[in-house]
């Protein structure tokens, strides 16, 4: 059991989390910016529509 323990706090395996983590990090923040490029681009489409429309 010792072994097993000393094994868990010796290896690397903690350096796998954090890579994820800022992976994970950099494609929210590409998601979230194209979410909101896309978001701004329709709001000036639904408006330049209703301007037409009236």
């Amino acid at each position: 059991m010792s072994e097993f323990v000393r094994r868990l706090w010796v290896e690397d395996a903690g350096q796998d989390i954090a890579e994820y983590a800022v992976m994970l990090a950099v494609i929210l923040v590409l998601v979230v910016g194209t979410i909101r490029l896309i978001g701004s681009n329709a709001n000036n489409v639904f408006s330049n529509t209703a301007s037409s429309i009236q």
